[in-house]
């Protein structure tokens, strides 16, 4: 069977939509420097809960929809067909089958980010888009179980562990290394990516402006609402990055 069959494979399962869809989240995360060479997005299965579907390994600005590939979630490739993964792709088996709720999860290096997983400084929620934040974002450390590694959840066991550290939260930091942001639909996984590293950079602003002192951060119960109304908000965005999308490639 050749490469560029197997999407059609994949289309009769949930629908044309949903793989451009994919791929197209991708593009829109290398368009907003969430991503670059490396970094990811995966959905979940629609038809199938034990099942998520990602791109073969390849830069995400690259993605068509002839790249995705289907995997069960012990992160085995179903149709390879000859096609590589990313090494890193247990960080979304491991979240799916931890996390139910959980359709869809970006794993990036945003350059904004990584900064607040190497200090003791916690990333806050700045403003409303990045209200997701306020619930708290938790570090995971792959050297406190795992000792010296080469820093990328390559495994099962790494990527529960990270799942585990992670816990109910949208949003967790890996130590010297990136982040992942989890959505309970594509678009709002896509949203919360791009918003944590456009949080994270008004942080850093705001830290140099009051030395880290007095900033009115959101909390909670404001982190909540804010949330709540950004489910309208990320299909917003989501329009208009996807047609930018639309505007550069025909599917």
């Amino acid at each position: 069977m050749h490469a560029r069959s197997l999407p059609v494979m994949i289309i009769r399962m949930s629908s044309a939509s949903l793989i451009t869809d994919l791929a197209a989240a991708s593009r829109i995360l290398a368009a907003h420097g969430v991503v670059d060479s490396f970094g990811h997005v995966s959905l979940r299965h629609p038809e199938r809960a034990g099942r998520y579907l990602m791109s073969r390994a390849v830069a995400p600005a690259l993605v068509t929809p002839d790249d995705i590939m289907e995997y069960d979630l012990d992160s085995n490739p179903v149709n390879a067909d000859g096609r590589s993964s990313f090494l890193e792709r247990f960080i979304h088996g491991e979240i799916y089958k931890a996390r139910p709720d959980i359709q869809s999860v970006v794993h990036s290096h945003s350059p904004s980010v990584i900064p607040f997983g190497l200090v003791r400084v916690p990333l806050e929620a700045m403003f409303h888009n990045a209200a997701f934040i306020a619930k708290g974002v938790p570090v995971f450390d792959i050297r406190e179980k795992f000792g010296s590694t080469d820093m990328l959840v390559s495994s099962r066991e790494k990527g529960a562990a990270l799942a585990s550290v992670l816990g109910s939260k949208d949003v967790v930091l890996m130590r010297a290394h990136g982040s992942a942001a989890c959505g309970g639909t594509l678009q709002r996984a896509v949203f919360r990516a791009v918003y944590t590293e456009v949080n994270a950079r008004i942080q850093h602003w705001t830290m140099a402006l009051s030395s880290g002192e007095g900033m009115a951060v959101l909390n909670a119960d404001e982190g909540r609402l804010a949330d709540d109304v950004n489910q309208n908000a990320a299909m917003r965005a989501w329009e208009l990055w996807r047609s930018q999308v639309r505007a550069q490639v025909n599917w």
